[in-house]
Parts: structure tokens; sequence; C-alpha cells
């Protein structure tokens, strides 16, 4: 008996590479002869370097680069198993917990460690990088993840713009002409589910800034910053990028990706479900076991549950969904190819407990569910 089992992390609790091996040990211990076909997930937020690397049988990389406030910080990035495409999370090297809640300031932070991972993948032979842009501590429009591959922010007098998104209000030119070559013939993916436009109520300053630390008078200077940005792109560049969905995400780096490396933002676990040959390695299976945190009403929207059922439904194979916790809604995915679904929180238990039992009690569900679900179908 083949299953896939394909989950994605549960945060703050375990990997996608633990969860799955958490769940393959629990079917064995009820079907010790079945054959398990292990497909960590994620869907472009955390955990993603690791579940592509580990499912593809790739390779971990470390760069030192800068992070969010200037210092050095060491991040961690990935090659797919073909070796030819790489694998980034911008939080490892621009994101919010590398910043004390006490130094969060969106107008100083900057995505300039992530271009250097970008870079750092070009070194090793990348030639495809997806980027996954979920965690960030910015709101500086990509900036520094253009000047550190050779992009040029300059103000009225020339001058090299500092790093942060509060100083974009004074950008007056982009050159790109020092821009690493390479990046033209390199393929940028971009794993995002955030829709949001760059500028404006729904735009990355007004939504996500309060939560990097901008106070109300910071959101405001913040997204008239990258108002700005905007507009030099437009009239240096050609290239309209205020309105388009995603390009708010991260702090508006979707929108520097694609002004200034010419990325493609995709529902991330489409994407990642491309990357590791999802369809054609459950193709076969009786059941397909996947997994999260949390099922509720939202993951409906583009959460790795319900991406790998929508594989699995295409090809006939049921599928069964273990999770943390259970929230409102959560029946919607019924509609959506999940056959059923159940929580490993088999008694009352605080939440800090069932993160620190969260292996044991997945494993202990996986194998009833093997006993009472699976076995039927030998």
């Amino acid at each position: 008996m083949r299953i896939t089992v394909a989950p994605d992390s549960f945060k703050e609790s375990m990997s996608a590479v633990t969860a799955t091996e958490a769940i393959a040990r629990g079917l064995r211990n009820a079907i010790p002869n079945c054959e398990i076909i292990g497909v960590p997930m994620a869907d472009g937020g955390e955990g993603t370097v690791e579940a592509l690397v580990a499912a593809t049988d790739g390779q971990f990389h470390t760069a030192k680069v800068t992070g969010p406030l200037g210092g050095q910080v060491d991040a961690r990035y990935g090659t797919l198993g073909e070796g030819e495409t790489g694998v980034i999370e911008m939080a490892a090297a621009s994101g919010l917990p590398l910043v004390p809640p006490d130094k969060r300031n969106p107008l100083i932070t900057t995505t300039f460690g992530t271009g250097e991972l970008i870079r750092n993948a070009l070194d090793i032979g990348a030639r495809k990088i997806i980027v996954g842009i979920g965690g960030s501590a910015t709101v500086d429009g990509g900036a520094g993840m253009a000047q550190a591959l050779g992009a040029e922010l300059l103000d009225e007098k020339g001058k090299p713009l500092k790093r942060g998104g509060g100083s974009l209000k004074d950008l007056a030119n982009i050159d790109l002409t020092q821009l690493d070559p390479r990046l033209k013939d390199t393929q940028i993916l971009v794993a995002s589910d955030v829709t949001n436009p760059l500028c404006g109520k729904h735009g990355a300053a007004r939504i996500y800034g309060p939560q990097k630390g901008a106070t109300p008078e910071m959101v405001m200077l913040l997204d008239q910053s990258l108002g700005r940005l905007a507009q030099v792109i437009e009239s240096d560049l050609g290239l309209t990028v205020k309105d388009t969905p995603g390009a708010g995400a991260a702090g508006g780096l979707g929108a520097g990706l694609i002004a200034f490396l010419g990325a493609t933002i995709r529902p991330g676990i489409e994407l990642i479900i491309e990357a590791v040959g999802l369809r054609e390695r459950m193709a076969g299976s009786a059941w397909t076991i996947t997994g999260e945190g949390r099922l509720d009403a939202s993951s409906v929207y583009g959460k790795t549950a319900v991406g790998v059922a929508k594989v699995a439904k295409s090809l006939g194979i049921p599928v069964i969904a273990l999770v943390g916790s259970v929230g409102e809604g959560a029946e919607a995915i019924h509609e959506h190819g999940v056959d059923a679904y159940f929580s490993i929180m088999s008694r009352p238990m605080t939440i800090e407990e069932a993160f620190r039992e969260g292996e044991t009690l997945l494993e202990k569900l996986a194998s009833e569910v093997g006993r009472t679900v699976c076995r039927n179908h030998l």
C-alpha cells in the first residue's frame, strides 16, 4: 500500500520534515508493509527552504549577509536536487525575528541582506531562484535588495540613498547599469499569497507597517515613500507596479523583485507543488496524508492542506488532513478535496503542551488513522 505523506510545518512545534517523519512512523506502526512517499511541503513562508531541500534531496548553504539593522547575520538558503534552482527565504536575512522588539523601525530596516542571498545563489550556479517572502522586518520596497545587486538609487544630487524605507522619499533616479548581469539569464519566482498593492489603504505600509514597529506617523511617511518609489520606477524603468497584486508583499519587496529583477509572483503552494514534483510522486498512491498547524475558514485560501488535496483529487486519491487545532469554518475544506481531518489534541491541554508534545501526538494520531481508515483499503 503506497501512501503519500505531504504536510506543512506545524508552526512553533515542528518543521515539515519532522511532521513528515512523525506521520510516517505512525503509519508504519499500523501498516508495517506500507510504502511511504514523504514529501515535506510549504506555502512560501517559514520552512520553505527546509521543505524544498528535503523533498528534492538538495543542499543547504549558509552565507554571512547584512541583517535588517545593518549588522551581520548567518542566513541559510538552499539548492534543489537538480542543482540549478536556488531557494531563499527573505526572512533568513531580513526577517522580523532578527530585530529585537524595542529596535523595530521600518524607516531604517533594509532588505540588503536578501539581495546578498540572491547574489550568493548566483555565485554557486543557480539560474532559477525561488524567493519566499513572508515575515519581513522591512518596508523598503525592495530597495536594499536592489542595491545589494548593483542597482543605484539616487537622490536629486546624484548621491546614493541611505538604506531603509524612510529614505525613499528622497528618491530621484534609478540606474540599473551596474545591476548584476547574471540576473538577465536567471528566472526569479516569488512564492507569496499576499495580494496587497504597494501603496494606499491596503498597501504595504498601512497594513503591515505597524506589526514591524511603525507608529502612525511612520506609516504615513512610509506609504508616501513607497508611492515615490513607484513613481520613479514608472518614469525610469517604464514599469507600473503601484497597484500590482502582491507588490506590497514583504514591505513592498514584491514590487522591488518585479521591477528590478523581472520576477513573477506565484501563489506559494502552487510554486512549491511544482518544485517538488508532487503530482508525479503522488501518482499511484492509495491515500494522501497532509497536515499543518491549524485548519479554519482561511485554509481554503492558498494553504498547504488544500493545495495538496487539489492535486490528490485530480488523481482520484482520497485525502486526510492531520492538524494541530481546528478553528471555525474548517469544514469548508471538504469542498476543496479534503475527505476528513483530525486534530492531534486527544485530551484537554494548553497550547504550550500541544507545541511541546506535537511530534508524539502526531505520530499517535497517524497510527490510529492508519488502523481505522487506511487499513480498510488493504
